[in-house]
């Protein structure tokens, strides 16, 4: 063990700890646990308080209890097929007693007569007799700390093959043999200014606390870490932002931006002139702009990122605009084609399927710089599609992508101007986490003349009567969609099914209508098919998965209906009833459910209540916690090891400020007092496994 590539817990593999070895290593690497500091950093998700010793004879039966007592004798008996009942008999000062097992024959070998145990377990009183059923026993012997019972217990999060024993031991015998190599590598005034345990101290106390309180300290600890952390790389992120310059700059005449204001059939809302006013100051800067725009749905994000791209196209330079779905992709292919032709300006659609002569030629244009505006998908960060002069990024529903994605687009430019934006309002809480590098701009005003869209929750034998109401607004001249969560009948999940749902409407309740069906595993050419006949009012009522969910433009539908809406997340309901009342007159959205969770409940409630995109978005953050915003799980957000984005708000507020001002006094972390951090920081980037989703 004296090894110089066994010292240093961050890179020894976690097979050289204590009774691991490689196989045991394999199981602990469904964990995620691959060296000594992964499994130091496996923190308890919860602990047992089994340091209060009682008496088996004081206490009524039912009761989770601590007991110590000296073994008797023990045997086996097999009261049934399958079943083996370990039974032994444990002397304390008040009488005799039983501590029982269930299917675990090898407890009675290690219990021998003699051996002073401590059991905890649930108590049972009957017929005179005192018994343990026995859920964790510690052996005392004397020469070392008890893990598993008779004190405070850490409850890991474990995986098969791997017990809590096993965890306690493993965690334990690494410490015992690393726990004096960790140094405290935040700064000292930080530790000190936040009441943190410092490092080693804290590795101890948050696996083996001495009680409850040092526990909760400890724990407090590792999650301020974490949270300072990941601010300080975002502030870093941001500080590389400000230093670089970009090669770029714009005329100042803005003759095609006046020329497509003229062309629109409204005015700019106050907000939308705001926003503009600062990504046009962000463009005239020598820095490149990082800015993400906010926007409830409807609230126009597509004409303020039009002239964003105007900009680039009037200086001889190009933008690039990328979308998550070929549906919302092609959306904004159509739009911007229409609105930008008459000022003769090219727009090109770069897809996943497209025929290889066609990619290869258009991929030659661009990179002649033949085409000023390219809107696409991920197809957009292959490494053959090259720009001339690319020096505006537009990315929509920055949610579906990661941080990785949205540099490798930065990087087809030099040092281009970037627009995220995004319709799914995100909390003020998750904007600093996910967002932290970027400024953030908020079109908190809807266009005038847009009326609240009326929203009703029926039950599924309703369903009816819904589609008597949403033949009458065809009847009227109007359209509707119809949204379900599933392609195909599943099995597992007693979920409507697009598929089977269109034929039903198509040949019983809806006969009379013309009904279309969309969903994600059509082929691109038929999917634009279904989307032009809809747009063109040749379909009535669409049936369709959630890829209908953003950017889906057709003024004339008015109804949203959503079958299985328990189903779906709260900013992703908000999400499907802005498809509707985009062209004036009243719009309906039917949530059609059965509630089968309270958090079901709680959704459709606040979906009847409110029509603010940023309440719902605080709302579901309460309801369903950050790790699935908007019915998908988002590329951006971090997972955390202990923290949580809600609850530890406050600590998050702490760690971003303490974060900035680090990177403001020390942007490159060469201070005596930072200079821990800044090693730390790059053993980390070293390491094989990043526990954040950045890079």
């Amino acid at each position: 063990m004296g090894n110089t590539h066994v010292d240093d817990p961050y890179t020894t593999p976690v097979k050289y700890v204590k009774k691991i070895g490689p196989r045991r290593a394999e199981q602990l690497g469904r964990l995620k646990i691959f060296t000594v500091h992964d499994l130091l950093y496996h923190f308890p998700r919860e602990y047992l308080d089994r340091s209060k010793l009682v008496s088996p004879f004081d206490r009524p039966g039912g009761e989770t209890v601590t007991v110590a007592g000296r073994v008797l004798t023990g045997q086996d008996t097999r009261p049934r097929k399958n079943l083996t009942l370990t039974k032994v008999a444990v002397d304390s000062p008040q009488g005799v007693f039983y501590a029982v097992w269930f299917n675990q024959p090898h407890v009675k070998k290690l219990l021998k007569p003699g051996l002073r145990v401590l059991l905890s377990g649930k108590l049972e009183r009957g017929f005179g007799a005192v018994q343990v059923q026995v859920q964790d026993f510690e052996i005392i012997t004397g020469d070392g700390a008890a893990l598993h019972a008779g004190r405070i217990v850490p409850v890991y999060p474990a995986t098969a093959g791997v017990t809590q024993r096993m965890l306690r031991f493993f965690v334990h015998a690494a410490l015992e043999r690393w726990g004096n190599s960790y140094r405290e590598f935040l700064p000292r005034r930080l530790v000190e200014g936040e009441n943190l345990p410092e490092l080693p101290e804290a590795l101890w106390q948050i696996h083996f606390p001495e009680n409850s309180t040092e526990a909760e300290r400890a724990r407090r600890r590792f999650i301020y870490e974490e949270l300072f952390l990941f601010q300080l790389r975002l502030a870093m992120l941001r500080n590389n932002y400000v230093k670089m310059e970009k090669p770029h700059r714009y005329v100042i005449g803005r003759k095609l931006h006046e020329q497509y204001l003229a062309g629109l059939p409204f005015a700019l809302t106050g907000a939308q002139e705001r926003v503009v006013a600062e990504i046009m100051a962000d463009m005239d800067s020598p820095h490149p702009m990082n800015r993400l725009l906010q926007g409830d749905v409807g609230s126009g994000k597509t004409v303020v990122a039009v002239l964003t791209l105007l900009r680039a196209v009037e200086s001889g330079l190009q933008g690039a605009f990328m979308a998550p779905t070929e549906v919302l992709a092609e959306q904004h292919y159509l739009s911007l084609s229409r609105s930008l032709a008459p000022l003769g300006v090219r727009v090109a659609y770069l897809g996943g399927g497209m025929p290889g002569k066609e990619r290869r030629a258009l991929l030659e244009q661009v990179a002649a710089g033949e085409i000023p505006v390219v809107v696409g998908t991920q197809a957009l960060l292959q490494e053959d599609v090259e720009f001339h002069k690319l020096a505006v990024v537009v990315i929509d529903e920055q949610h579906r992508f990661g941080v990785r994605q949205r540099g490798a687009l930065q990087q087809k430019g030099a040092c281009p101007d970037v627009l995220i934006m995004t319709a799914t309002p995100i909390p003020r809480t998750l904007s600093m986490t996910v967002y932290g590098d970027l400024d953030i701009s908020v079109i908190d005003a809807l266009p005038p003349g847009r009326q609240p869209i009326r929203t009703y929750f029926v039950a599924p034998e309703e369903l009816p009567r819904v589609y008597e109401f949403v033949a009458k607004q065809v009847a009227a001249g109007r359209q509707a969609y119809v949204v379900c969560p599933l392609v195909e009948e599943s099995e597992n999940l007693d979920l409507q099914a697009a598929k089977d749902l269109y034929r039903c409407l198509a040949d019983e309740e809806l006969r009379g209508c013309r009904v279309g069906l969309l969903h994600g595993r059509m082929k691109r050419n038929e999917k634009e098919q279904v989307m032009y006949d809809f747009r063109a009012g040749q379909i009535d009522v669409l049936v369709s998965t959630t890829v209908i969910e953003v950017g889906v433009d057709v003024p004339n539908a008015t109804v949203m209906v959503i079958i299985d809406a328990d189903r779906f997340g709260l900013a992703q309901l908000h999400q499907l009833r802005g498809r509707v009342g985009r062209g004036g007159g009243p719009s309906h959205c039917i949530l059609a459910a059965r509630l089968r969770s309270r958090e079901a409940a709680e959704r459709i409630k606040a979906m009847k209540a409110s029509q603010d995109g940023f309440y719902l978005a605080e709302r579901d953050l309460q309801i369903r916690g950050p790790g699935d915003m908007a019915g998908v799980k988002q590329s951006g957000v971090p997972e955390f090891r202990l923290a949580d984005l809600l609850r530890d708000r406050d600590l998050l507020a702490a760690a971003r400020s303490r974060a900035m001002a680090v990177i403001r006094s020390d942007p490159a972390l060469t201070a005596e007092e930072n200079l821990p951090l800044k090693f730390y920081l790059q053993r980390e980037e070293r390491s094989r496994r990043s526990y954040y989703h950045i890079s």
